[in-house]
């Protein structure tokens, strides 16, 4: 079944999201900030069909072109759009985003291969930066922030006070369930405290749609539960899968997503075993795993 039509929602005479439902795989959100003829964009989208649709919504609004991209982190789903904004729009990311875009380069066909992507130049970001940084649009401050290593090594939230809105990337998945596989679990639970601090009145998620800060809450349940089955299985000597599949997700069950339990497994049990947060893990078999979870067939893209 086809996803529904993306979708542009005014949070301010100066602040738009862009929202992609359902918010599935490679279903992003976006959004952008505008002051005069400075326009600054939150993220881009996986294809060309799907970047040049976010471009029109943003033109669409009166808004000039964007002059400003700033990827949430490095994942084909919010960066491969970069090409269609460069050069005229300076790139910003968080230093490990822009090393983990280039080295990743165009792999989501990897996994999913009957995709048009459409023409993906993989561009890394112009100008990067390390703990935060404050860009200016026009006379709005854009506080970009990294929250330290949770969904990836280089996330990126843009924490825009003026309209206490919180642009909070993959950190959140509104009715989905999170992905940390190339993250960390202990660091999202820190993460979240940095959020919460904040004081956001409205959260525009990674993928979902826009809800308010008591989703810090629901995704800190989650991540609770994944560290507990982690532990418990763990030292049962269970491997991820086995464990994922004894596992009951109670009221997580109807969240989108649910077989990235077992890929967020590995990366527990990966801290488990003393790795480093965000160490890079193998991710054929998580995926693997993760298609086993979903009645043996991939997980599906509607990108």
């Amino acid at each position: 079944m086809a996803a529904a039509e993306p979708y542009t929602v005014a949070l301010a005479d100066d602040v738009h999201a862009y929202v992609q439902p359902d918010g599935g795989w490679c279903l992003n959100n976006a959004g952008f900030v505008v002051d005069g003829t400075t326009t600054l964009l939150v993220d881009t989208a996986a294809t060309e069909r799907r970047t040049r649709a976010l471009a029109a919504a943003v033109a669409a609004t009166g808004a000039a072109a964007p002059r400003f991209v700033v990827n949430t982190h490095h994942h084909g789903d919010h960066t491969y759009g970069n090409g269609h904004f460069a050069p005229s729009a300076t790139i910003v990311s968080h230093t490990d985003c822009r090393r983990e875009a280039l080295a990743s380069g165009h792999n989501l066909p990897l996994v999913w291969p009957g995709i048009d992507y459409g023409d993906i130049r993989i561009q890394g970001a112009d100008l990067t930066y390390t703990g935060r940084t404050t860009m200016h649009v026009g006379g709005i401050d854009a506080e970009i922030i990294h929250p330290g290593v949770a969904h990836t090594v280089g996330d990126s939230v843009v924490w825009l006070p003026h309209r206490r809105v919180l642009f909070a990337g993959d950190l959140v998945f509104q009715g989905g369930t999170p992905f940390l596989l190339m993250g960390s679990l202990s660091g999202s639970l820190r993460a979240l405290d940095v959020l919460r601090d904040l004081g956001a009145e409205t959260v525009v998620p990674g993928h979902g749609a826009i809800t308010d800060p008591s989703e810090f809450d629901r995704t800190e349940r989650y991540l609770r539960f994944v560290a507990e089955v982690a532990q418990e299985n763990h030292a049962a000597g269970r491997t991820p899968l086995q464990a994922a599949q004894a596992t009951d997700l109670g009221e997580f069950a109807q969240w989108r997503e649910s077989e990235r339990l077992v890929a967020n497994l590995h990366r527990a049990y990966a801290e488990l075993d003393g790795r480093p947060e965000g160490a890079p893990l193998d991710l054929l078999p998580a995926f693997h795993d993760m298609a086993v979870m979903n009645g043996g067939e991939m997980v599906a893209s509607h990108a």
